[in-house]
């Protein structure tokens, strides 16, 4: 039997991964009393077969506090029972939601007369902080849209006999780095195609910066070395049955340096990983 409890903040994306997980085959509750978890997991456990094999749970601020507290010794029992067992947490930055809720012009489940919204929403990251603490994987959407996180959730939902997934994505720090990466490496070091006035309207998806990069022995030599490192390290995490492994690769912009480098490492790892994911955030936005 496996068990997924999906929680996080209101408006992060909660419902729609309990949709993605439903069409992977799992049977989904949304906003279950924790209190009902025990007499679930136990019936489920004795049946452990078709509808019951694979469970995912939505869990939000509705929930009580001394519930909500309760929920990492009561994961840690069931895991010592030998059930796998996780915990994904969603969320995004308040001005991202505050902007889907004036979008949607949904209510927020803790905002009243006496609450406005950014009060809610500052009350239900205190609420779900031991679960956000606790949870096997942390998702921020705030960058996300709904095919990215769909995307993500499956890479989250592989079972553990699957072959480990890597998503690599490239990302330029001016605009922060991405959470929830395992690995980032920065190539900030290398010289920058951007002072060359030719070069500075492509990315690193062209070949004159290709080019251009491909004659700096640094550029290389930080490429082998990185792809050294995962060669080495990554079928460890593997061994550990990780469903997946996030890694970052940034420059300042993401249109140059870390796109090369995520193209480059991408194509050596599909040779052992071939459902590599690959992402250039600055580009798609």
């Amino acid at each position: 039997m496996e068990l997924i409890i999906v929680s996080g903040l209101s408006g992060a994306g909660k419902s729609v991964a309990l949709r993605q997980l439903e069409d992977l085959g799992f049977y989904c509750i949304d906003n279950m009393p924790l209190e009902l978890l025990g007499p679930l997991a136990k019936r489920a456990w004795r049946i452990a077969e078709g509808r019951f094999s694979r469970i995912a749970l939505g869990i939000d601020a509705r929930e009580s506090d001394e519930a909500i507290r309760g929920l990492p010794d009561y994961m840690e029992r069931l895991r010592k029972r030998g059930l796998d067992a996780r915990v994904l947490f969603l969320t995004a930055d308040n001005d991202i939601l505050l902007r889907r809720y004036a979008e949607t012009r949904r209510k927020h489940p803790l905002s009243g007369s006496d609450r406005p919204l950014g009060e809610a929403i500052a009350a239900e990251r205190r609420l779900l902080e031991p679960i956000a603490g606790y949870a096997d994987e942390v998702i921020d959407t705030s960058r996300m849209n709904l095919h990215e996180l769909r995307e993500r959730i499956q890479l989250s939902a592989r079972s553990n006999e699957a072959p480990m997934l890597v998503a690599l994505e490239s990302f330029g720090y001016k605009n922060g780095v991405p959470e929830g990466l395992d690995f980032v490496f920065d190539v900030r070091c290398l010289p920058n195609p951007h002072w060359e006035s030719s070069l500075r309207a492509h990315t690193g998806r062209d070949q004159p910066v290709i080019d251009w990069l491909c004659a700096h022995e640094d550029v290389t030599a930080m490429l082998d070395d990185i792809d050294t490192f995962l060669q080495r390290w990554l079928p460890a995490f593997s061994g550990q049955d990780r469903s997946y492994v996030s890694i970052g690769i940034g420059c300042t912009g993401g249109q140059h340096r870390s796109v090369y480098i995520s193209e480059v490492l991408a194509e050596r790892l599909r040779r052992i990983y071939p459902e590599l994911q690959l992402r250039h955030r600055e580009l798609a936005a």
